[in-house]
């Protein structure tokens, strides 16, 4: 349960990062690019423009991979910084019990504490030479158990706090617990954004994917050999081509799991962009508006005739009970509301300027204007 609860506050922090930050940065970067393109005093594209509209997507598009691309890189950094009982002892993945015990005796022989001690005298000193040889016995003690060491290959250093297992079978009922937590935590997430309105776009596909990383896992954790997608193909890419040291199956789910979740919520960013617009024949009976905006529209309308007819009794109030002034006021009002109609008509306009052009032109040329 406390790994389900440290997933699922993971998860949704970096939920609420991917929330804020893209369109944050968008802004900030679209900014800067209009303040490096453009020149002082030339127009700037305006929002809601179409050019607007098209640097903001493409600069956002940009800005959710590169933030993916973050992400995953942090996730495989920290990973790295944290290292692992091989890292420890400086041994491959193949290695031996003899070769483990061998090496193991080879450190302990530099770095034990009663020689540093010896040697440097701090207390200081001591209390980190004493936590670096508990680490490379506690290495050693697991690797060179061939049951630990299936168990920490699976699971990562966690299996050194479970005290009472002894067999492989022990060591899978108390894995597989800890290990569905993610996907607890994830499945709960996601029905509950998916509840809100978020996170609709590839529904089908994001709990299929899920699913499927779900099969996956169990298939690692319950086989005794390590995963040939390991062995033959990242492994060999990472020994031969780069600096990166060799995976071991926990690290690979660690990744699996930290990518799929945060390519799932880049995927959500982008959605707006990928998902097919809305057929015509979709909507509503009223030329495509929606009812319930049709409802609201006609709410204000009323509320604004109201309003209207209310500072309009006001306006009326001073001429009140006088009968005369009250229809000399109406009749002035409606002979200007004609007149202003008729004025503003354009067909009434066109026709009073062809009368006025016709006069003129028949009119001797010392009269024209």
């Amino acid at each position: 349960m406390a790994a389900t609860a440290s997933v699922s506050i993971n998860n949704l922090f970096s939920y609420i990062g991917w929330t804020f930050l893209p369109n944050l940065v968008t802004g900030w970067i679209q900014a800067i690019y209009y303040g490096i393109v453009i020149r002082a005093g030339d127009a700037k594209p305006q929002p809601g423009t179409p050019l607007y509209i098209k640097h903001r997507r493409r600069i956002h598009i940009t800005v959710v991979l590169a933030y993916l691309a973050y992400t995953i890189y942090e996730a495989d950094y920290w990973m790295r910084q944290a290292g692992d009982f091989y890292q420890l002892l400086g041994v491959p993945l193949d290695a031996d019990e003899k070769m483990i015990k061998s090496r193991f005796r080879r450190l302990a022989a530099l770095h034990h504490p009663d020689k540093i001690s010896s040697v440097f005298g701090s207390d200081r000193d001591t209390g980190a030479a004493d936590t670096y040889f508990v680490s490379l016995k506690t290495a050693q003690d697991t690797l060179s158990n061939p049951v630990k060491r299936y168990a920490y290959e699976r699971f990562g250093p966690d299996i050194v706090q479970w005290q009472h297992c002894s067999t492989v079978k022990d060591y899978l009922w108390a894995g597989l617990p800890s290990a569905s937590g993610f996907y607890i935590g994830s499945f709960i997430l996601m029905i509950v954004l998916g509840t809100l309105g978020y996170v609709n776009w590839g529904r089908y596909w994001r709990y299929l994917t899920f699913t499927a990383l779900c099969i996956v896992e169990i298939y690692i954790l319950t086989r005794t050999y390590t995963p040939p997608i390991l062995t033959s193909i990242i492994n060999p890419f990472f020994t031969t081509f780069t600096t990166h040291p060799p995976l071991l199956p926990f690290q690979l789910l660690h990744l699996a799991r930290k990518s799929i979740f945060t390519l799932f919520i880049a995927l959500s960013q982008l959605s707006s962009f990928f998902a097919p617009p809305t057929s015509p024949t979709a909507s509503s009976s009223n030329g495509g508006i929606d009812p319930q905006q049709l409802a609201r529209l006609e709410q204000m309308a009323q509320g604004s005739d109201m309003e209207l007819a209310r500072l309009l009794s006001l306006e009326m109030a001073p001429f009140a009970g006088d009968e005369g002034m009250v229809r000399e006021l109406r009749g002035r009002t409606r002979e200007w509301l004609v007149t202003n109609t008729i004025r503003a008509d354009p067909e009434v306009r066109d026709a009073v300027g062809r009368a006025l052009g016709k006069r003129r032109a028949g009119a001797p040329a010392g009269a024209r204007p």
